[in-house]
């Protein structure tokens, strides 16, 4: 029998320990000097006490991390995707005259429609917890079901396999639940095996496998309980539509897991982890108060302990002194050690603390460009969440909305989403600094040369494309100029005219007079 004919829980067993374990066990370990909770330790309940560390730079770092790529990745009442028309069809809405920008406008407002489906399904929050999992550990998987909210599994939950490119072969879900959620006919098939195999604890949770399988251009699944495949349970998808999205923060040949961002840091943690426990013991012990009380002399040490603030007690003081632990420069060597790590961990986790420089006049344009610099550091992480996490995630919502009716079916390889977030943003925003470095550098030269050499129209579109604003309606087009232009000539004509007009109208109007006055002095003779 070959291995994928054995049942769910044999097979997920089996790639647990021999892939999957050495990863698992690498996130725990980074998760300790984190947030312990994202993996805790096997055999850990709902009852379990997490051990805190003795130091918080970790756990900011993670949050801040996770929320500045939320913000990136998925920006708030902004689409961080667009459907692009491919150029053959480009071409030909270009022959018919406002084609396109009928066509440019539908798929704005299905645009619109896709980003109000994930804001209602609430799906941010999510997200976030998938992004933490990521820096921690490395590997998460997202659930997209036909409705609802977007599930997060961590990696102690499931096990992937994946071909030498990366693809998706395998992935076995492992959930346990109480026997009282699981629906009536997986309750039935449970009681059945009750007659059969004997008596089962049903008090203790019941495990759950589910298996999706890639079979030639589409996923399959099904669900499998105490080795019995559950009926109707069955399912398929295209292979860009799948609902199981397993991702990674690193890509590495050869592996089916990927490695956690918190990993690259673990010696900086571990050590900031050592140095706070250090120091906190050690600032204990300075802070206790302890006399000593020469055995010898004529002072009690009972006078000395039991008498109130302020009291007076026989004695010398030649008798009595403070025991200190004089570790004052050790102390501070440690807190020298200790800061510099922080500073590259704050640097590393792109903190603003780090990215201001410590002085009395810090200008804007240094925080920006630092700013700039960190950011792209998550260069090569955004191009493999861009592919691996975004577009999927799209693509799911999307066909999910066009089954349920909410939006029109489009047609297949005429139009596809295309990812304007993440890396994409990056490279906007180089763009954009060149094109403001680049008028200041013509500046000098002055109005008139500009505006003879320059197409201020196109800069002002390629201003626009790299803020990512909509200038549909806000800049005016080659045409809606033109006709601008030809009505200001026509009433300039018009003015012109009338100009010409009033010299001829004088005179004539002298000599009306003239003849009325003297037609007028005739009949009255």
């Amino acid at each position: 029998m070959s291995e994928h004919q054995n049942t769910c829980a044999q097979r997920y067993d089996k790639l647990a320990s021999d892939k999957r374990e050495v990863f698992l066990e690498r996130a725990r370990e980074c998760a300790k000097l984190t947030i312990p909770t994202l993996f805790p330790e096997t055999g850990h309940t709902k009852s379990t006490s997490f051990k805190t560390p003795y130091q918080g730079i970790g756990a900011r770092g993670v949050n801040n991390l996770a929320s500045k790529l939320l913000l990136s990745l998925f920006p708030p009442n902004s689409p961080f995707f667009a459907m692009r028309v491919d150029d053959f069809t480009a071409q030909e809405l270009a022959q018919e005259e406002g084609a396109r920008a009928k066509v440019d406008e539908a798929l704005n407002k299905y645009e619109r429609a896709v980003m109000q489906e994930i804001e209602n399904t609430g799906d941010r929050a999510g997200h976030f917890e998938a992004l933490k999992h990521l820096i921690v550990g490395g590997n998460v998987l997202l659930q997209v079901p036909k409705e609802g909210k977007t599930r997060v599994h961590s990696l102690e939950n499931y096990v992937v396999v994946r071909d030498p490119q990366g693809t998706v072969l395998e992935i076995i879900i492992k959930e346990e639940l109480s026997y009282g959620s699981l629906p009536e006919d997986i309750q039935e098939m449970i009681r059945e095996q009750i007659k059969e195999n004997g008596q089962i604890d049903l008090s203790k949770e019941v495990a759950i496998y589910t298996k999706v399988i890639l079979e030639g251009k589409q996923y399959t699944s099904y669900q499998e309980v105490m080795g019995q495949r559950v009926k109707g349970s069955e399912g398929k998808w295209p292979k860009d539509k799948s609902p199981f999205i397993a991702l990674r923060w690193t890509t590495i040949d050869g592996e089916d897991y990927g490695r956690g961002y918190v990993e690259e840091y673990f010696g900086d943690l571990k050590a900031i982890e050592g140095l706070s426990k250090a120091i906190l013991e050690g600032s204990a012990a300075a802070a206790r108060v302890l006399f000593l009380v020469n055995p010898n002399g004529t002072t009690r040490a009972k006078d000395i302990t039991q008498a109130p603030n302020g009291a007076a007690v026989a004695g010398r003081d030649a008798d009595v002194t403070t025991l200190q632990v004089q570790k004052q420069a050790d102390m501070q060597v440690a807190m020298n050690t200790m800061s510099t790590i922080t500073e590259r961990l704050a640097y590393a986790f792109l903190m603003n603390s780090a990215i201001q420089r410590q002085g009395e006049r810090v200008t804007a344009e240094e925080v920006r460009y630092m700013a700039g610099e960190l950011e792209d550091a998550l260069g090569g992480v955004y191009s493999i969440l861009s592919q691996e996490y975004q577009l999927p995630y799209v693509q799911r919502v999307i066909a999910r909305m066009t089954t349920a009716k909410k939006l029109p079916k489009l047609p297949e390889g005429v139009t596809q989403p295309v990812i304007t977030t993440g890396l994409e943003a990056l490279g906007r925003g180089h763009d954009l600094n060149k094109y403001d470095m680049f008028l200041k550098a013509l500046m000098p030269l002055g109005p008139e040369v500009l505006s003879q050499y320059m197409n201020v129209g196109d800069y002002i579109t390629r201003i626009g494309t790299s803020l990512g604003i909509d200038l549909d309606g806000l800049v005016k087009d080659a045409e809606q100029l033109a006709a601008e232009q030809e009505a200001a000539q026509q009433q300039q004509m018009q003015q012109q005219m009338m100009e010409m007009a009033k010299p001829a109208v004088g005179p004539v109007a002298k000599e009306g007079a003239q003849a009325l006055r003297e037609a007028s002095q005739t009949g009255g003779q």
